[in-house]
């Protein structure tokens, strides 16, 4: 528990940036996840429209510090691979 007024704030900024990290990530994964469902079901075409908008949240992510700009581009790289790959 903080005791201080600076911890004390410092603990509330903590938990408002929580929030925007998790949705900012819950962004990422349901992208990505419609990507995968839609390689499963042989719709390579329709998951290659949405890369975009998967890169867009990968690099969103990135700017705002949610994930580091190499775990970003390493994604979005094995992402891309994956549709390409796919049947």
């Amino acid at each position: 528990m903080p005791i201080t007024s600076s911890a004390k704030k410092a603990q509330r900024a903590s938990k408002k940036k929580a929030v925007y990290n998790i949705r900012r990530k819950k962004g990422v994964d349901t992208v990505v996840h419609e990507i995968k469902k839609l390689v499963k079901a042989n719709k390579k075409e329709e998951a290659t429209k949405l890369l975009p908008k998967a890169y867009q949240a990968y690099d969103k992510a990135a700017k705002l510090n949610t994930l580091s700009k190499n775990t970003a581009s390493r994604k979005k790289s094995r992402l891309s691979k994956f549709i390409k790959n796919s049947k």
